[in-house]
């Protein structure tokens, strides 16, 4: 099915996608001018919306992708260059974590995130947060992918899943700082209490 997108200024293929070795499938959709449109990765009880940056002319359609798969927050890596006040009249709050363009996250930007993901996923399982950096393509994914450690993944998987969904995502450097990422466990489910050997 071919549809032009306003929003992202492309045209846009869209197909179901099989993935062999998880058996899942997953809606991909890949952009023939401006790069990758929005990407949803779920994982457990986790759902992220990856995207590139809106502008204050395309938020009108940006806003209609957080609707459509009920994001409510949207964390923004880049610097902000579009006004958050349609964003909040809707209820959808925008966290501002900056990080340069290509480099992995500051320890307050990823225990920020990690604090949210905890606080939001328990509240409300299966929620999505929303992320973005320019391209949707290095600081966006990298989040997304401590997000997949964090709850148990290995680092290659973790970066496999994602670049299943977003091709050319995560640069070299990145890759290392996910190499090197030591988990602290916060999103790791834990086994019941009540648990009981007989």
């Amino acid at each position: 099915m071919w549809r032009f997108s306003p929003a992202y200024g492309s045209r846009a293929h869209t197909f179901m996608e099989f993935i062999i070795d998880s058996g899942d499938w997953c809606q991909a959709q890949h952009e023939s001018v401006h790069g990758p449109g929005p990407v949803v990765v779920e994982h457990k009880h986790m759902k992220f919306l990856i995207t590139d940056r809106p502008t204050d002319a395309t938020l009108p359609r940006y806003i209609e992708d957080l609707k459509k798969y009920d994001a409510h927050v949207v964390v923004r890596v880049c610097e902000p260059t579009y006004n958050i006040e349609q964003l909040k009249k809707q209820g959808i709050d925008v966290l501002d974590w900056a990080f340069d363009d290509g480099a992995a996250p500051p320890k307050e930007v990823v225990e920020g995130w990690l604090q949210l993901l905890k606080k939001k996923f328990k509240e409300k399982p299966g929620s999505c947060i929303a992320v973005h950096c320019v391209a949707g393509l290095g600081r966006a994914p990298v989040l997304v992918a401590l997000a997949l450690i964090e709850s148990g993944m290995r680092y290659e998987d973790a970066v496999e899943f994602i670049r299943r969904r977003r091709r050319g995502a995560i640069n070299a450097k990145q890759l290392t700082y996910l190499e090197q990422y030591k988990p602290s466990k916060l999103l790791k489910e834990k086994a019941s209490a009540n648990c009981c050997i007989q």
